[in-house]
């Protein structure tokens, strides 16, 4: 498949092994897994960074390769039944913080040709995945303006 904003094609990803169930020697409660990852979120890691730190640290010592196998469900289900999902989905913050930071750097130095490219591009992403998301997870008003980006993600 093609990348968004260039002619190249994408390059191919590396899979998942196959696996149905977790490794023995990581014999970890379910209960205990889904306990480490509330307490991650209200820490303020995201999805993916529990599920990092889940890989890297474990729980009780053990490290947990894969949430999904363990608990028999994803860390963003696990945290929707516990009421600590994010008020933004994690794809579209991060792109927003991106535009934002983007913004400022053209604030400083307008004639900077190369960044206000990827400023239009990183916009015209965050515009995209506001559509994909508005109705679901997103209010059917929500659009992306600059300065409420600001104020959502705790910009001066």
């Amino acid at each position: 498949m093609a990348r968004m904003h260039t002619r190249r094609r994408g390059s191919s990803g590396s899979d998942k092994p196959a696996a149905d169930e977790p490794p023995e020697w990581s014999d970890v409660d379910a209960d205990a897994i889904e306990d480490r990852v509330v307490e991650l979120k209200e820490q303020g890691h995201t999805p993916s960074q529990i599920g990092m730190k889940l890989r890297d640290e474990g729980v009780q010592g053990t490290p947990i390769p894969d949430v999904k196998l363990a608990t028999g469900k994803k860390v963003k289900e696990i945290l929707a039944e516990n009421d600590a999902t994010a008020d933004l989905p994690e794809d579209l913050r991060s792109l927003m913080e991106r535009a934002v930071r983007l913004r400022a750097h053209m604030d400083e130095h307008p004639l900077d040709a190369s960044n206000k490219r990827a400023l239009q591009n990183t916009e015209s992403k965050v515009r995209r995945l506001v559509d994909y998301y508005r109705g679901d997870e997103l209010d059917a008003e929500f659009t992306y303006e600059y300065e409420e980006a600001k104020e959502v993600l705790g910009y001066e």
